[in-house]
């Protein structure tokens, strides 16, 4: 299944979708809601067959919220008004949540907010992971939803519930480099124009927040929880790096972990498949070397412009001459690359 999300208005959505049952069950007025809706936009996603397999519509609004209670205080408050997706093992949730806070930073909101009945205990946990918390109720005919919310201007010092608040302040920083094969696979936001989506499938190591990287760079073991590496797009193959190089995203370390310290092949493969697109043979190849490490990291920031290896070196002054497998950058370097290339900079705390 294609994970192109597309964002589509309401009226090119077709109603009588099977995707829609359960929605017009919880809520009488669903159907009237909907067509009220007809020049508003939504992001879905449909699978082979062309039927829907998840939906988010987004609502900016300002406060006070008053229909909840206790209301909601805020100038720029961002509402998922609905979010539906059809569970089947690909993390496909955590891709619309982040779909969801990413245009929450974008728009500079201070909350972002959700009502839900309380029988959603799944969507519940992992919107509670992600930092939304159990604001208070809402009341309505169609009965009593809770109010989750997640405030976007305060740190807890938990890099998930931040998420994607991004902790600069004592935090070592990196250049990663990815071969192209892998990058957007595992970074479909960041995705170069010259690429076609339909590459994106609907698989975990796409849809995570999380990712896991594998590569037997020594280096590495240099890394600790909280480190900002800024994911750097090799060349493709023939073409010159100087001018095709590109850094594309900005990731959060969780944990990196060597091979040692898995009991033996299988337990290593079981863990770094759940978010990598390396496959058994990928994997396999890397665990031979002896010398291999795993990288488990937040996807944070996809960056608005992409920054080439030449403006890298020649106007943000990173060393031409350094291995840039995986290499240090100063934080006046990574605060150059914020600004140049993440379209709302309020996502980095300095």
């Amino acid at each position: 299944m294609s994970n192109d999300l597309k964002h589509l208005k309401f009226s090119d959505i077709d109603l009588l979708d099977q995707f829609f049952n359960s929605l017009k069950n919880d809520y009488p007025g669903f159907e009237d809601w909907f067509l009220r809706r007809q020049d508003k936009c939504a992001y879905v996603l449909y699978n082979d067959e062309d039927r829907l397999e998840g939906l988010l519509y987004l609502k900016l609004e300002t406060g006070p919220i008053e229909d909840v209670a206790p209301p909601l205080h805020g100038e720029n408050i961002l509402k998922i008004g609905t979010f539906k997706i059809n569970p089947h093992g690909t993390r496909l949730g955590e891709r619309f949540i982040k779909k969801a806070l990413d245009y929450a930073a974008s728009q500079n909101a201070s909350l972002c907010y959700v009502t839900i009945f309380e029988k959603h205990d799944a969507l519940i946990q992992l919107l509670e992971e992600y930092g939304f918390i159990k604001h208070g109720l809402k009341y309505t005919a169609n009965g009593e939803e809770l109010v989750l919310c997640k405030d976007l201007r305060k740190l807890t010092g938990n890099m998930f519930k931040d998420y994607p608040l991004i902790d600069a302040r004592q935090s070592n920083k990196y250049i990663l480099s990815i071969y192209p094969k892998y990058h957007s696979h595992m970074f479909p936001d960041s995705i170069l124009k010259t690429e076609k989506v339909d590459i994106l499938d609907d698989v975990s190591y796409t849809n995570s927040i999380h990712k896991i990287y594998v590569a037997s760079m020594p280096d590495i073991a240099n890394l600790r929880h909280k480190d900002i590496l800024v994911m750097y797009r090799t060349a493709d193959e023939g073409r010159s790096a100087e001018y095709t190089s590109v850094v594309t995203a900005i990731c959060v370390v969780d944990k990196v972990k060597h091979q040692s310290e898995f009991i033996n092949f299988n337990e290593f493969y079981e863990y770094a498949s759940t978010y990598s697109i390396f496959d058994k043979a990928d994997l396999w190849y890397w665990y031979a070397k002896g010398t291999c490490y795993t990288i488990k990291m937040t996807y944070n920031v996809a960056l608005s412009k992409r920054i080439i290896r030449h403006e890298l070196i020649e106007s943000i002054g990173v060393d031409r001459s350094s291995y840039w497998g995986i290499l240090p950058i100063t934080d006046v370097q990574f605060n150059e690359i914020v600004q140049r290339g993440v379209e709302n900079e309020s996502i980095i705390i300095n």
